[in-house]
């Protein structure tokens, strides 16, 4: 079917339906092992001045039992690894530290190491000083209970559904609600707009040059930005990745 030419609104109850649908099958997405490697550039307080380039390696590891991805950033002496683990059915964890788990194997014991678990409000801390959090980057907000397809249209010359997730329990520095627009081929973030209990926007993220990898013929990221209209600051990752 051609794309609507207009916004389709959908009724309560139809838009919760199709919501939770919708997020299963984002969550359900099993992408290959892969690794890749950009820059982070942050830029503080709007000013071109304030300025730090911080080089960063993702990987994700796919198990017999779970999703695990790794975000590395590396800043001169300076170096932090975060851990989430998706599992179907059930919350994200978080660890800070060395990675705690092994290629190919469910979660090991972590008593033996530095790895920290993270949870509450220690998941809205920065990542490297960037205006993602850690949350941002486990995509939390697919897990709260309140999922609604608003409706279906068009968004950066792409056929989309805008999803609408609301937090009954927003942490400190968390967010009261999300509204995304979801591609429908790539069911890939286009853009998000996260909102305090006010319903002000406290941050966009736009993600970029989405396209396919000639090698793996696998949906790849080249771009991705955040804005903090709270501190006028911004952050940009620029990947690595097949042309």
């Amino acid at each position: 079917m051609d794309p609507p030419s207009q916004p389709i609104t959908l009724s309560p109850a139809q838009a919760t339906k199709e919501g939770r649908e919708l997020v299963n099958q984002m969550l359900s997405m099993q992408p290959e092992a892969n690794a890749v490697t950009g820059i982070m550039a942050i830029r503080k307080d709007g000013s071109s001045k304030s300025y730090t380039e911080i080089s960063i390696r993702f990987q994700t590891i796919v198990t017999s039992t779970n999703l695990i991805n790794l975000y590395q950033a590396n800043q001169s002496n300076k170096t932090q690894n975060i851990t989430i683990v998706s599992t179907p059915g059930q919350p994200n964890i978080y660890f800070s530290g060395p990675n705690p788990f092994i290629p190919g194997s469910s979660v090991k014991s972590s008593r033996d190491t530095a790895t920290t678990s993270l949870s509450g409000e220690a998941i809205f801390a920065p990542f490297a000083g960037s205006d993602f959090s850690i949350a941002d980057l486990g995509l939390e907000f697919l897990h709260w209970p309140d999922q609604k397809l608003l409706q279906k249209e068009m968004k950066r010359s792409r056929s989309c559904r805008v999803l609408e997730s609301t937090n009954p329990n927003p942490k400190s520095g968390g967010y009261f609600k999300v509204k995304c627009w979801v591609d429908n081929e790539s069911l890939g973030i286009l853009l998000a707009r996260a909102f305090d209990a006010k319903g002000d926007m406290i941050k966009e993220f736009i993600p970029g040059d989405l396209s396919k990898s000639k090698a793996t013929g696998q949906w790849q990221l080249g771009k991705m930005e955040i804005d903090n209209l709270k501190t006028d600051s911004s952050t940009t990752v620029r990947f690595d990745v097949d042309k």
